[in-house]
């Protein structure tokens, strides 16, 4: 036998308000975003690339040409792109 669902948004008898803390709302908001490197892509760009290698690819090849024309030799460019971990398979 299966049990009715509930559409009640008071707790069931079982529960307590008491057991609860206080919540908050976007507690870990400001922790999370701090880690976290998403980045979120306009829809008409995101519909040309249709994964994260294909955006890498595109933004090395763009990092590439921008140091051939600006005829950088240090700076932040080169810098971030010495200490990157891996490069995504092309």
């Amino acid at each position: 036998m299966k049990k009715a669902k509930s559409t009640s948004d008071e707790l069931r008898s079982e529960y307590k308000r008491s057991d609860f803390r206080k919540l908050e709302r976007g507690r870990y908001y400001e922790r999370i975003r701090a880690s976290s490197n998403v980045v979120v892509l306009d829809p008409e760009i995101a519909a040309i690339f249709p994964n994260s290698a294909v955006v890498n690819k595109a933004l090395n090849s763009l990092v590439e040409v921008l140091e051939s024309v600006s005829g950088l030799t240090s700076g932040s460019i080169r810098s971030a792109r010495s200490t990157r971990s891996h490069k995504p398979p092309s």
